[in-house]
């Protein structure tokens, strides 16, 4: 089952100490179930019922009240999962904690309750409680996360250290582990890449003399998209794969449900303080789904828990801080249930820029029509069903099955601390100017110092799959790469904010880039040729035209001519690098050179 609650520790005897108040004869008297047999007659002067207790000198042993509740998967149907009280003692005290799923070997106890404390009436109903033997974490195919504290639960092994260094020593280890990820879901390589860099993390720094005290690792992913594109599924997938964590729904969600709620305990009475499902997900992946449908109360607690990884609570007398050192994952769908290419993405998300700005990666799941890629997945989805793929699940991914992925996450978040070089950190500063110049409308997601955090936790995710212990110039690239895909920005008009449906394209082809390039000097070519008609402006049709005789000419484009998209990509590039100025409508602009 899953823990959730874990009591205080406290003392209960174990041996009792008694002194004779006449002659001072000692005597010692092993507790046995719960019952101390004080002794009546002193054996040197024979006085009776002469014996005191004495505390100081008795020996205790540590007892611990934990509620185990049954895990999800075995609850049956239309029944609300079952709780049972474990009683723990010595050794295994503290051996477990909120959020751990384990499996409990132990002795069924019953124990009889007394009607009132000063009476020996008990009740007609027995309280039952495990009287717990041992715990066994219970963590088949998940990763291990690496304990700041206390034994590691998992041992590896010198084969399996060897076979793991083996396979990061592969060049296209990065690609095999994102085909290792969620096999059964369609492409989404780019959402996968970022979901990757989630489950690794970055690496914790604790700087004390900068004041901040400590960076957190965790990198929190948003998706958001139209319904039926796997959104619920990867959320399923990262929940069974991640140690620790919870599985929450928005509508199903209140804000104590989250962080903690205070209640009174039926056995002690004393106050006491329920975890929520970010508490639990502690150093763990909390997944949030139907992430729109939360009230704004409830969204509102996740601030202090995304940027600070702490949950402040000050009720009925109890004032703590818990820690809620947790990745969220969350999924959302946009206002309109689908995405409205007429909105900006911060209007089709509806969500509080404060809030937006904590995600390390928003991406836009779209579902748009396509032939070749409908017929792709629609091919995809029957062959899972097929029988060879039904009889054997390893032809979905034949190199890296779950059980090996959980194994190398583990090893990597264990002994990798990649550090930043001083070619990485200057490809670092580059980039964040770069991405600072583009956000000049108030509907982009302009960059901040947290996205400069976020590109750092990145790349030192992408150096651990690696098993690298240093971040390189291409990490970072390739960090910047995924947050660019992720906030679509190659397809965002920096003067309204708008994402252009046509303009979309998350991969682009080794060909395709190719055209662009070749359409860039082209254009220049025809602003050489002709510089008094270059200044006054070219019409978006006959610049278009013009382009499309030079490629017939050179036989660039005969089998293969440029599109409109690639036409429009160019011209964005060279409006980037100050060289064409569009004036005019959008989908027919006047293009005008801009004098050297």
């Amino acid at each position: 089952g899953i823990v959730i609650r874990c009591s205080d520790i406290y003392p209960e005897m174990k041996v009792a100490y008694f002194r004779c108040t006449v002659c001072g004869h000692r005597e010692t008297v092993i507790v046995e179930r719960s019952r101390i047999q004080e002794p009546t007659d002193c054996l040197r002067c024979r006085s009776k019922f002469s014996f005191e207790i004495i505390h100081n000198l008795c020996s205790f042993t540590n007892k611990q009240y934990v509620k185990l509740q049954e895990i999800p998967e075995s609850v049956l149907e239309g029944e609300t999962p079952q709780t049972v009280s474990l009683v723990v003692y010595d050794d295994i005290v503290d051996s477990v904690r909120p959020g751990d799923r384990v499996e409990v070997v132990g002795i069924y106890r019953a124990q009889g309750l007394r009607l009132a404390s000063t009476q020996r009436v008990l009740k007609s109903v027995y309280k039952t409680y495990v009287d717990v033997i041992s715990f066994t974490l219970f963590q088949k195919q998940k990763f291990f996360m690496q304990e700041e504290d206390g034994d590691d639960p998992f041992i590896f092994s010198e084969d399996l250290k060897n076979n793991l260094v083996e396979l990061s020593q592969r060049g296209d280890i990065y690609e095999k582990l994102v085909e290792a990820f969620a096999p059964s879901i369609w492409e989404n390589e780019d959402v996968k890449k970022g979901i990757l860099c989630q489950l690794f993390g970055g690496t914790s720094k604790e700087i004390t003399q900068g004041g901040k005290g400590r960076f957190r690792a965790e990198i929190n992913v948003l998706l958001v998209g139209d319904p039926s594109t796997a959104k619920s599924q990867l959320l399923q997938y990262v929940h069974k794969i991640a140690p620790r964590g919870i599985y929450t729904s928005g509508k199903g969600s209140s804000a104590v449900g989250l962080t903690a709620y205070v209640t009174t305990d039926i056995e002690t009475k004393e106050i006491i303080l329920e975890s929520g499902a970010l508490v639990l997900s502690d150093k763990g992946i909390c997944c949030i789904d139907e992430f729109d449908k939360m009230d704004d109360s409830t969204r509102s607690i996740l601030h202090e828990a995304m940027e600070q990884q702490t949950i402040s609570i000050a009720k009925r007398g109890i004032v703590c801080q818990l820690n809620a050192r947790t990745a969220i994952l969350a999924s959302a769908n946009p206002v309109e249930s689908r995405y409205n290419p007429r909105l900006s993405v911060v209007e089709n998300i509806k969500l509080p820029p404060t809030l937006l700005s904590r995600f390390d990666l928003i991406y836009l799941m779209l579902d748009r029509a396509n032939e070749g890629h409908d017929r792709r997945l629609a091919s995809h989805i029957l062959n899972m069903y097929s029988d060879e793929v039904m009889s054997d699940p390893t032809l979905l991914n034949p190199l890296i099955d779950r059980d090996t992925l959980a194994k190398y996450i583990s090893f990597s978040r264990k002994y990798m601390k990649p550090e930043l070089s001083e070619e990485a950190s200057e490809e670092l500063v580059k980039s964040y100017v770069d991405m600072r110049r583009i956000g000049t409308s108030r509907n982009i997601i302009t960059a901040t110092p947290r996205q400069l955090e976020s590109l750092i936790r990145l790349s030192e995710a992408l150096a651990k799959m690696r098993f690298s212990r240093e971040v390189s110039r291409e990490d970072v690239q390739e960090a910047v790469r995924l947050m660019r895909v992720a906030t679509q920005q190659a397809a965002t008009d920096p003067t309204t904010g708008y994402i252009d449906m046509d303009l979309i394209s998350t991969g682009i082809t080794a060909g395709s880039r190719n055209k662009i390039n070749t359409l860039v000097e082209y254009i220049k070519e025809i602003q050489a040729a002709d510089e008094e008609q270059a200044r006054r402006g070219y019409k978006f049709s006959t610049l278009y035209e013009e382009l499309k005789k030079k490629f017939e000419v050179s036989g660039v484009g005969v089998t293969e001519p440029f599109t409109e998209t690639e036409y429009r990509e160019a011209l964005k590039l060279l409006t980037e690098d100050n060289i064409v100025t569009l004036y005019g409508a959008r989908k027919n602009p006047l293009v005008r050179f801009v004098k050297a």
